[in-house]
């Protein structure tokens, strides 16, 4: 009988179903954590909420196989070190989109309407009704940061509303957007034009710190900024500094840790709640019944699916996994960010050919941070089902004796229609980039620092960007200098020792006329 230890508030049917299938479950949501893997070291399944399952936590349970996580965020969980210790993580993704879209909803009206203060203000026994204006939802400007499962059910149920949609989201396809009545938008058209802003992005190197004072003061005065995403993201003290100046309203969900406590941000916000997006008994309930049923088709099928720590199938090195990534993330830059993705084509020479499916999930993550990497084909396969990107794997020419090698292309726009795309392989176990775009011949080991800069070929390129980079200390370990004849254009690559700064980028754009400057930097 395996024993499964749920040490988290989920709902019962969870222990129910389990139980009727033969599993011995211990549900216990008041002792602590360690005091509860300490009593049960025989457990085989561990299913969570935001509970952080640590080394230590794992080291403790020599037969764990499973970790759930009854919900989609699994950052509280290490997966790495679980994987090292042959175990799976799951996640339940979209189980509690709907109950953060409907949260999202009522703080609008809430704040739009002050209820809150004017509740309170009542239960007083005073009557300020002029002092409670309010403003409609009705007919408004709705901006959302984040088109994945949340964003996409927040605009279905706002359409009752007859508002006007604007999204931003680096991979949803235009074709997808129109389905579903959203305008893309810049993150900057967003602040500028929308009565409300709601954040359904993660918070990462690239999106920390992200929404901040330089677009506070683009926000219309008397705009509603809401976070139920992750507090990380949005700037508290750029805030404070300005919200009065620009009267903005902000409704947050969303804390650096879900504690009890003084919290820094009750000056500032109109409406604080205590993380209460999938706190419903809808979700609470999705998510059980989910990690149960999970748990079951885990054992009895052996179904794999929504496991986010997936171990490589035999004969398959995740150094060409991280290729993908590779690939993928250059191209993805150099495309520009003027435009998403709607097509991802692929090509995979010699024996990578049988693995191609394993290659969606690095693909996705490089095109979306939320994705991880080591994610299911299904999961990925459903990923860009969800954002309305077309996946083409092509018939390749082994005749060309590429190897074991790999070709990902994005397409982007309508007219024209814009490509970039990257070749590569692995040499002496490292990863080499053979060709970007038309650019062959390119033989570039891509971990550190690069800078990417394209221009009309012409003397002296080279000399002035190098000497840019000198008159800054930044030392250069390698260069690159592709031509392509056809074209009549040349494309160099400088490895740095630093990280050049986006202002120099632009400089050296200047300087040399270049078509394309751009920073990339992998460090594995």
């Amino acid at each position: 009988m395996r024993k499964v230890l749920i040490p988290t508030k989920l709902d019962k049917f969870a222990a129910t179903l389990l139980s009727d299938k033969g599993y011995q479950v211990v549900l216990d949501a008041t002792t602590p954590l360690p005091e509860l893997v300490a009593a049960h070291a025989d457990t085989e399944v561990l299913i969570v909420r935001s509970e952080k399952i640590t080394p230590e936590i794992i080291d403790q349970l020599p037969k764990l196989k499973l970790i759930v996580r009854a919900g989609a965020g699994f950052n509280t969980i290490d997966i790495k070190y679980a994987r090292k210790k042959d175990i799976d993580v799951m996640n339940t993704p979209g189980a509690n989109s709907n109950a953060v879209a409907e949260e999202v909803i009522a703080m609008m009206l809430a704040v739009s309407r002050h209820l809150l203060p004017a509740d309170a203000s009542t239960r007083t026994g005073a009557w300020e009704k002029s002092k409670f204006m309010g403003h409609e939802l009705t007919g408004k400007t709705v901006g959302i940061l984040g088109l994945g499962n949340i964003g996409q059910l927040l605009v279905k149920r706002l359409s009752g509303f007859e508002v006007k949609v604007l999204g931003f989201d680096p991979i949803l396809s235009p074709a997808l957007a129109d389905k579903l009545g959203v305008k893309l938008s810049t993150i900057e058209e967003i602040f500028a034009e929308a009565d409300f802003i709601s954040l359904h992005i993660p918070e990462n190197d690239e999106t920390r710190g992200l929404v901040n004072r330089r677009l506070f003061e683009l926000m219309k005065p008397g705009a509603v900024l809401i976070n139920c995403a992750r507090s990380g993201i949005l700037n508290e003290d750029d805030l404070r500094a300005i919200k009065a100046e620009k009267k903005i309203f902000f409704c947050n969900d969303v804390y650096p840790k879900d504690a009890p406590g003084p919290k820094p941000i009750a000056d500032l916000a109109d409406i604080t709640l205590p993380h209460l997006g999938a706190n419903t008994y809808e979700a609470n309930f999705t998510a059980a019944r989910r990690a149960a049923e999970q748990t079951i088709a885990y054992f009895e099928q052996g179904v794999t699916n929504f496991v986010v720590n997936k171990a490589l199938p035999d004969g398959l090195s995740a150094k060409f996994q991280q290729l993908a990534y590779v690939l993928t993330s250059l191209a993805r830059i150099y495309l520009g960010k003027e435009g998403n993705p709607s097509r991802v084509e692929t090509s995979y020479y010699g024996e990578l050919a049988k693995f191609d499916k394993y290659m969606l999930s690095p693909i996705a993550a490089a095109l979306a941070e939320e994705f991880a990497p080591d994610q299911t084909p299904t999961d990925a396969a459903h990923f860009f089902a969800e954002c309305g990107i077309e996946v083409v794997n092509r018939e390749v020419d082994n005749d060309k004796r590429y190897g074991k090698a790999m070709t990902i292309d994005l397409f982007a726009g309508d007219n024209p229609i814009r490509k970039a795309g990257a070749r590569g392989t692995i040499t002496e176990n490292q990863l080499m980039i053979s060709r970007l775009n038309d650019f062959d011949q390119l033989y570039l080991e891509p971990t550190g620092h690069h800078l990417f800069v394209e221009y009309e070929d012409q003397p002296g390129v080279i000399g002035r960007i190098a000497g840019i980079l000198g008159e800054k200390n930044i030392n250069i370990i390698d260069i690159r200098a592709p031509h392509d004849v056809k074209s009549g254009k040349s494309l160099t690559v400088v490895k740095t020792n630093v990280e050049v700064p986006e202002v120099l980028v632009d400089k050296i754009k200047e300087t040399v006329n270049a078509i394309h400057a751009f920073q990339f930097t992998y460090q594995p």
